[in-house]
């Protein structure tokens, strides 16, 4: 099943095997009506404030995108404003926040159904990828720090530079992590990250960090200063090197060598730690 999920899904078949594999299907059957429970305006007053900060963003989500057009028929964006008022009703502590619109409005176009862009937003936000979307963000910084101490030592030339140049890592990965490669990398090449991202878990994000960052590490030694080095880091996401998804795809499991969850995790504890020492 891995072998076959790493050489793609089938674009038609994407919504049944995110849905099936990330556990998201189970949570749907489970709760039957619970998702249109939140959306019901007798049942559920909504909170102002999480409306309009909704609202604000709908607009930027995709704006190429024809379908999310407000003179498109159907218009997604009201598809989209559905998904994320019931997260935030779901999950008030998150409630909404920047980056959520791009993620939901992806699920959106694969799955074509709201319910199931719910449930699987509730899978990577809660259990993939908890704490990145909270107001503290603590899962974000702390996956940022763990890539840090990742190429320190799987590609210690980058991990010296960065030093040199006092350059911080929230300064040229945070948009990898946060929107999880939309916009930052070709469509067909995030489709197939996030096929392996619902069935292996977070460490692909690092997985493809890596291979970006090693790839490219000739040019990031040769920075001269800080806008060098975050000009090194535009040029990783550029070029035939990701554009050739299936390629691309076959380095992010060579590349960066052996990579354990094992090891993810003591590495996560440990920049938790630090983080919440540093801003306690």
């Amino acid at each position: 099943m891995k072998r076959y999920v790493r050489k793609g899904v089938p674009n038609e078949h994407r919504g049944l095997i995110w849905m099936s594999a990330s556990g998201a299907q189970e949570h749907l059957e489970r709760n039957p009506g619970y998702y249109h429970s939140l959306l019901d305006t007798t049942k559920q007053q909504h909170d102002p404030k999480l409306v309009d900060s909704i609202r604000t963003d709908l607009n930027r989500t995709f704006p190429d995108n024809v379908q999310f057009r407000k003179t498109s028929n159907p218009c997604l964006q009201k598809t989209l404003y559905n998904v994320l008022l019931a997260y935030g009703h779901h999950n008030p502590a998150v409630g909404y926040c920047q980056g959520m619109n791009f993620i939901a409005g992806y699920l959106i176009i694969i799955t074509k159904d709201e319910e199931k862009s719910f449930w699987l937003m509730d899978t990577l936000l809660s259990r993939i990828l908890p704490d990145y979307y909270t107001p503290a963000m603590l899962g974000l910084k702390m996956d940022q720090e763990v890539l840090g101490e990742l190429v320190r030592t799987k590609a210690p030339v980058v991990w010296q530079a960065m030093g040199q140049h006092n350059v911080m890592w929230t300064l040229v990965v945070s948009r990898w992590f946060i929107c999880l490669y939309i916009d930052v990398l070709p469509v067909e090449t995030v489709l197939r990250i996030w096929d392996c991202l619902f069935y292996e878990g977070s460490k692909i994000l690092f997985r493809v960090a890596l291979t970006l960052i090693r790839n490219q590490q000739a040019e990031v030694q040769q920075a001269g200063s800080l806008p060098d080095v975050c000009d090194s880091f535009k040029h990783m996401t550029r070029g035939p090197f990701i554009e050739d998804c299936h390629t691309f795809m076959q380095k992010i499991f060579t590349e960066p060598g052996s990579l354990s969850m094992a090891t993810i995790t003591k590495l996560r504890e440990r920049c938790r730690a630090r983080i919440i020492a540093e801003e306690s």
